[in-house]
């Protein structure tokens, strides 16, 4: 039996390390501990391994597709082919329902209740909230259940285990998201090159005007350098004639009256 409280950074690490020497009956109830473990939502590595693969053309060929469809199925799948499967346990009903919820949770970030009814089988709308929490303190889920809309709003979801053909889906996923930056980080290009051809416009225009000032002061200052000094230029060359003549006259207004004396 595998110690369930043992600490591991991957839950399903130890059980890995014993499927290599499992054989027989000790890989079959090896299986169905990982289907109950807690903490255990991914089976890949379990899959792939040789002897766990040996099952599915044997008579324990349903050990192989209840483990299958806990890494890949949902639990619509296990009820339209029960035949199929093992018997599941409660336990193991439970986290196939909660895997299930999951692959709903990457596919939208709005569940109506009437589909997650259908999906997980269940009637009751409060078990079924009770499932959602459930998900959510085991880290699989997050979100908010909105029972005025009677819907779950997803916020995060893990990831499941990913079959072969759905490698070609991910590429092709992951090509139109890197196109689709591509596009964003030209078009940032184009508007960084846009600014900077504007800001070396503005730069140029302010030089331009700054130059023009010293040429103005330049301009006025030869211009008063070539001036006479004292003459004020507001002045026309009449008003200094007649300026000129009033001096005179009081001039000879005061000899004048220096000679009665």
């Amino acid at each position: 039996m595998i110690d369930k409280g043992s600490h591991s950074n991957n839950p399903l690490e130890q059980f890995v390390l014993l499927a290599k020497s499992a054989k027989g009956a000790a890989c079959n109830e090896l299986i169905k501990q990982v289907l109950e473990s807690p903490g255990v939502y991914v089976f890949g590595e379990l899959l792939d391994m040789p002897n766990i693969t040996e099952l599915k053309n044997g008579p324990e060929v349903k050990v192989y597709n209840t483990l299958n469809l806990f890494a890949y199925g949902t639990y619509s799948h296990y009820l339209a082919n029960p035949s199929d499967y093992l018997e599941l346990t409660s336990l193991q009903r439970k986290k196939l329902q909660h895997l299930s919820l999951v692959t709903l949770a990457t596919k939208s970030k709005c569940l109506p209740y009437d589909v997650l009814l259908k999906e997980l089988d269940m009637t009751n709308v409060r078990d079924l909230e009770d499932l959602i929490i459930e998900g959510i303190y085991a880290d699989i889920i997050h979100g908010k259940l909105d029972q005025k809309n009677s819907q779950f709003e997803v916020d995060f979801a893990i990831g499941r285990d990913i079959q072969a053909g759905d490698i070609n889906v991910i590429v092709n996923c992951l090509r139109d998201w890197c196109n689709a930056c591509e596009g964003v980080l030209s078009c940032v290009e184009t508007q960084i090159q846009r600014a900077n051809e504007e800001k070396n416009k503005n730069i140029q225009r302010k030089s331009d005007i700054e130059q023009e000032i010293v040429n103005i002061k330049k301009t006025l200052k030869t211009q008063l350098s070539d001036r006479p000094d004292g003459v004020d230029d507001s002045m026309s060359s009449d008003n200094r004639d007649a300026t000129a003549t009033d001096k005179g006259k009081k001039t000879m207004k005061i000899k004048g009256l220096k000679i009665l004396r």
